[in-house]
């Protein structure tokens, strides 16, 4: 590069630092995809022409748009072309489809005599929708992390609508532990953030973070239960015979059940030994009763008594 040309540049990167720190620089800030308008502070009629150039930091200063009375609107730099337009009244220009490329330094030219206002227009990556990660802690299962993996500002709340406050993830984002707190309805969601929008994943819901037991009132409402068929049972069993006989009948060879209804007769006989034992002793006697009984006598089809 010749010394003029390095001269040039160093003029007009040291005017613009001029401008720019006197207070005529505008920042804008815009999204891929989306969509900027900016305009001159005020524009002194009448106007003849408008010119808008572009610099960004790779290549040449060139024409973003431009509009004169005898030829009318004309876009020369295909990075514009279609999706740039301008407002010849108020001298602004609407960029649609933004992309990195049209990030850079904006000036505008009325009357071919450009004006002291710059515009800094920054293009960023557009926003994805993040998703929450789970993650199990094997040592405390009444609580996850929840992890959300992006690099931009990260913003956690809960479903009262409660900032929480994540801690930094590797490689990059954050994560939240959240415990359980008994309402599957309670839920979190993760937000991103930059300088143009927000973007926020969808619900996580306390019912999908842990598994779910009975509710804590069915258990009292078991246990209720049991404390008032206990007594029933008991007095059932003393003083109602034939409720006595089924039971007795039926449970008495059960292991521990035997001893436990051997209690409620009185029998304490074997009330040192283990229910099992005592259990299986008393099933013992009750065979040999029966073996030991007389036969029965049945009826022949002659009418005569014959041995069972």
């Amino acid at each position: 590069m010749s010394p003029l040309k390095y001269s040039t540049t160093f003029i007009c990167a040291v005017f613009i630092a001029i401008r720019a720190a006197s207070g005529e620089e505008v920042n804008i800030v815009g999204e891929v995809g989306g969509r900027v308008s900016f305009r001159p502070t005020s524009i002194n009629p009448p106007v003849s022409s408008i010119i808008w150039k572009h610099k960004n930091s790779i290549g040449p200063v060139v024409k973003a748009t431009e509009w004169d009375e005898d030829d009318g609107f004309n876009t020369p730099n295909q990075r514009f072309k279609g999706i740039t337009t301008l407002d010849k009244e108020t001298g602004e220009i609407t960029i649609t489809n933004l992309n990195i490329e049209h990030s850079g330094l904006y000036t505008i030219d009325i009357n071919s005599k450009e004006q002291e206002q710059i515009f800094y227009l920054e293009v960023l990556a557009a926003l994805p929708k993040p998703e929450i990660k789970i993650e199990k802690i094997e040592i405390n299962p009444n609580a996850v992390y929840l992890i959300c993996e992006y690099s931009e500002t990260i913003i956690w709340k809960n479903s009262a609508g409660e900032t929480l406050k994540g801690s930094p993830q590797s490689p990059k984002g954050e994560l939240l532990k959240v415990e359980k707190q008994g309402n599957p309805e309670v839920f979190y969601t993760c937000t991103l953030k930059n300088a143009v929008r927000e973007s926020t994943s969808d619900p996580v819901y306390e019912r999908d973070l842990f598994e779910e037991s009975g509710p804590w009132w069915i258990v009292l409402i078991v246990l209720f239960l049991i404390l008032i068929a206990a007594p029933i049972f008991v007095l059932l069993y003393k003083f109602w015979p034939r409720f006595h006989k089924i039971v007795y009948n039926n449970l008495k060879g059960k292991p521990c059940i035997g001893a436990i209804l051997d209690r409620l007769d009185g029998n304490k006989k074997n009330e040192d030994k283990p229910c099992e034992e005592r259990t299986a002793k008393s099933t013992n006697e009750e065979m040999k009763q029966d073996k030991d009984r007389p036969n029965e006598t049945l009826l022949n089809e002659g009418g005569k008594e014959s041995p069972n």
